[in-house]
């Protein structure tokens, strides 16, 4: 045929109606064996191929799914977004990636654009307060789940560690190890995971009567960052350095190994335990093999996905009412050479 056979064509050739072929394609158990066989016969012979885009179209969204992180150079959001996306391939969804960068115009830039591809459902680690452009996605049939940030409302689902606690499984184990003036390295606290995380190295330090925390500026989350606050350190007197170091990720982290292992002039973990968050890849190929606190990356992206096929369930004309859940992990310390030994001097 000069032209491709559409689904009026398979009709004629089968001597049925359109619908019984629609019927066939998208509701089998509502056709008869015999004929379900003669129009599957008809496909076979003219080669029709279903135009799922435009059925998809159509129906109001389409295969692909919506997922929005804060940085996609940070390895932890690497390993999230390549679970969610074998996730999703096993559901027969692709996974649109967006890179907010920190920044909510960007963030809301990325939600319209996904908004008008019309996604099967958002999945979204927010910069900030997005409550009202998650509602008006709702309302047009747009699920969304929160990843790495425990909704503040029972009305969506969400994917999360609790970062509270894996601030004070850090601040805790440098305290073990005779670390007592401790320094907090995290970026904006505007940032949730980064507050939660302070919150619980302050908490631990509570614990500990002749334990300081002190919060050091950073300009981001960084590798760049982390060595302008490793070349602040350097700079203090031997009186003024902390004796303990959390980094609120890894990059951070390593940003201050660098600066530190190139200056020569304060030794980790003798002169300063360091300690960072993620876990990611280069944490233990480090030139001093980086402590950090791991989180289930993999498990986050495939949760996500689990939890957003749960919202579409529940958005079917046979669901009674919204289904939302939270599933919050737990971190882990993984104990590596900038801490492991470092006994307080």
């Amino acid at each position: 045929m000069s032209r491709s056979a559409s689904i009026k064509d398979v009709a004629n050739h089968a001597r049925v109606a359109v619908g019984t072929v629609s019927n066939v394609l998208n509701y089998p158990d509502r056709v008869s064996q015999r004929t379900k066989d003669r129009v599957l016969l008809a496909i076979d012979e003219l080669g029709f191929v279903r135009n799922d885009a435009a059925r998809q179209l159509r129906a109001g969204h389409s295969r692909t799914i919506g997922l929005i992180v804060l940085d996609v150079g940070n390895p932890f959001f690497t390993s999230v977004v390549r679970a969610a996306e074998d996730a999703a391939a096993l559901q027969g969804s692709a996974v649109l990636l967006g890179d907010s960068g920190h920044d909510a115009s960007r963030e809301s830039n990325y939600i319209d654009l996904f908004q008008e591809q019309r996604v099967q459902g958002l999945l979204i680690s927010p910069v900030g307060d997005v409550t009202e452009r998650l509602d008006q996605l709702r309302e047009r049939g747009v699920p969304t789940v929160l990843v790495d940030r425990l909704a503040d409302e029972a009305k969506y689902s969400s994917v999360s560690v609790d970062d509270d606690a894996g601030g004070y499984l850090a601040a805790r184990h440098l305290l073990d190890i005779g670390r007592r003036r401790l320094a907090f390295v995290g970026g904006p606290t505007s940032i949730r995971q980064v507050a939660d995380r302070l919150q619980g190295a302050q908490r631990a330090v509570a614990e500990v009567p002749d334990a300081s925390l002190e919060v050091l500026d950073s300009a981001g989350q960084t590798v760049l960052a982390g060595r302008g606050v490793g070349d602040q350190l350097v700079r203090r007197s031997a009186d003024d350095l902390p004796d303990g170091v959390f980094c609120a990720n890894d990059l951070l982290a390593l940003g201050v190994m660098q600066s530190l292992a190139m200056l020569h002039t304060l030794r980790i973990p003798e002169d300063i335990a360091l300690i960072g968050y993620d876990d990611i890849d280069f944490a233990v190929s480090a030139v001093v093999p980086l402590s950090s606190i791991r989180q289930p990356t993999e498990a986050l992206g495939r949760t996500a996905i689990e939890l957003l096929a749960e919202e579409l369930d529940a958005m079917g004309p046979t669901s009674v009412r919204p289904h939302h859940r939270a599933v919050i992990f737990t971190p882990e310390l993984v104990v590596r050479q900038s801490t492991a030994g470092a006994s307080a001097g």
